[in-house]
């Protein structure tokens, strides 16, 4: 059995944690010190001297509307022949997961889509771009059912119904939350073979009937990895078609669209990992296993019960954010509304989303990506299975769980929340720089976004301590070897 995260023994700090917690602060801090004296030019750029400009009468919606869409879908023609791979791609992995072991380690499936495609490819986006497009099957699938002449013979029409406006990225929204319920909560029921691949046939179904029926509207806010990976995608260095600059981070120039959905989707991102890292402290299973009633032993109870407290974190941070980031547009003398401020300033939350992304997984997919070893050369897990590879696609690999000290992913994590803090303060100070009434106004207005900031460094270095770390000194005395609590996801 893999545990989903793979954490090792736990590792005592040279210092207390607590240090650590408020070295992260200071850092962050020393970051806004730096960057608040230098002066944003209409276009964001920084100079060290000058005024405020360009500053749209302190609206600060930051909507991006002309560029927050998913993609520029002229390539999910008929022909093209990475939406033909990516298509034979899904349809042998929903063939193995149907006719393979139902062992999760066993089968590659679920390696495949919950290491790999779930945490490994948009890792990827957020670095180097949204590379993903050509590929994207379900992309695929409905670029082919989106044909006048199909819709003229199934819908007695050639044109596209609508989509509707109240309807937003809302479909995005619902079916991000629905895997990410299956990644965190319903894991042993979700990482089935038969499950994952069921699913995905299903989803390619849905897919192909919303591109017929919307036709690309579908693709710019309904398609879960299109909307997904171009999202992590405006982080990346490269653009591969889509709007935005080139560099890092070059994508958010453009904003995100003012609008609830496509707030909460963003949102989704950091929360996300936020509740996995909750899930996996020592301190919410011994919460869990205090609750009254007994809770923790009736199933599925309790994966209601962490459904409602999924949805409650979501709108608690949703609240807690726009509440700073309402503040500081009133500081700044803006006329933002709370959704208007917010979505200002999403953009700054995004690569945090990505940092913790990354620091949270890291060791989960360097141990479990091992995986793939020996499931590319029996990816059904049959004994039956007619061709065999030379090792390590063989099954004398063995996984190595400890192949790195828990020190080495403590350390790089450390690192990553901190470098992706630095990286929202400057991003905010741009923004809050072009949208401050004046100089001094727009400098007021980003004290109560690094509160902000501040707070959210030190909560994220503490999850990410809790299941690689004792909070004491090494000379102190070591405690037990920890193992993950059943509530971290888990590849059986």
């Amino acid at each position: 059995m893999i545990l989903a995260h793979a954490f090792g023994q736990r590792y005592d700090l040279p210092i207390p944690l607590l240090l650590f917690v408020l070295g992260g602060a200071v850092i962050v801090v020393v970051s806004f010190l730096f960057v608040m004296p230098r002066a944003v030019d209409a276009d964001g750029s920084e100079g060290d001297t000058g005024t405020v400009t360009g500053t749209d009468n302190g609206t600060g919606t930051g909507t991006g509307t002309g560029t927050d869409h998913a993609r520029d879908a002229s390539f999910v023609g008929p022909f093209r022949p990475g939406g033909v791979v990516g298509v034979l791609a899904l349809a042998c992995l929903i063939w193995c997961g149907l006719a393979g072991a139902q062992e999760s380690a066993e089968n590659i499936v679920p390696t495949v889509f919950w290491v790999i495609v779930w945490i490994a490819v948009p890792l990827s986006c957020g670095l180097i771009g949204d590379w993903t497009r050509p590929v994207n099957p379900f992309a695929f699938v409905a670029g082919l059912a989106d044909r006048p002449a199909l819709r003229a013979a199934l819908l007695g029409g050639p044109q596209t119904v609508t989509w509707p406006r109240w309807l937003g990225w809302w479909p995005a929204v619902a079916l991000f939350f629905c895997t990410a319920c299956g990644e965190l909560i319903f894991n042993q029921t979700a990482t089935l073979p038969a499950n994952t691949a069921l699913a995905l046939l299903i989803y390619a179904v849905v897919s192909a009937v919303a591109g017929l029926v919307f036709g690309r509207a579908w693709l710019e806010r309904g398609e879960l990895f299109s909307v997904l990976l171009s999202t992590w995608g405006k982080l990346g260095y490269f653009r591969f078609g889509a709007p935005g600059r080139r560099g890092l981070a070059g994508g958010l120039d453009g904003g995100f669209e003012a609008s609830a959905s496509r707030i909460t989707f963003v949102l989704l991102l950091l929360v996300s990992v936020n509740f996995d890292g909750l899930l996996a402290t020592p301190a919410w299973s011994r919460w869990e296993k205090g609750l009254p009633g007994g809770l923790e032993s009736h199933t599925a109870l309790l994966e209601e019960f962490r459904t409602v407290t999924f949805l409650a974190l979501a709108l608690m941070i949703a609240v807690l954010f726009g509440a700073f980031a309402f503040a500081a547009g009133r500081a700044g003398r803006q006329q933002a509304t709370f959704a208007g401020a917010l979505t200002g300033l999403l953009p700054s939350l995004l690569p945090i989303a990505f940092g913790y992304l990354l620091a949270h997984n890291l060791q989960y997919l360097l141990v479990n990506g091992q995986l793939l070893f020996p499931l590319i050369g029996n990816p059904l897990g049959s004994e039956s299975w007619p061709i065999h590879l030379p090792y390590p696609f063989s099954e004398d690999y063995e996984v190595r769980p400890h192949f790195l000290p828990s020190a080495v992913y403590w350390y790089v994590s450390v690192v990553v929340i901190i470098a992706v803090h630095v990286i929202a303060v400057v991003l905010a100070h741009r923004h809050l720089g072009r949208h401050g009434s004046d100089r001094q106004a727009a400098r007021a207005s980003e004290y109560p976004w690094l509160v902000a900031m501040v707070a959210y460094t030190m909560l994220s270095l503490w999850l990410i301590a809790q299941p690689l770390v004792n909070d004491t000194p090494a000379d102190s005395t070591p405690s037990a070897p920890s193992t993950p609590s059943a509530t971290s996801r888990i590849l059986q």
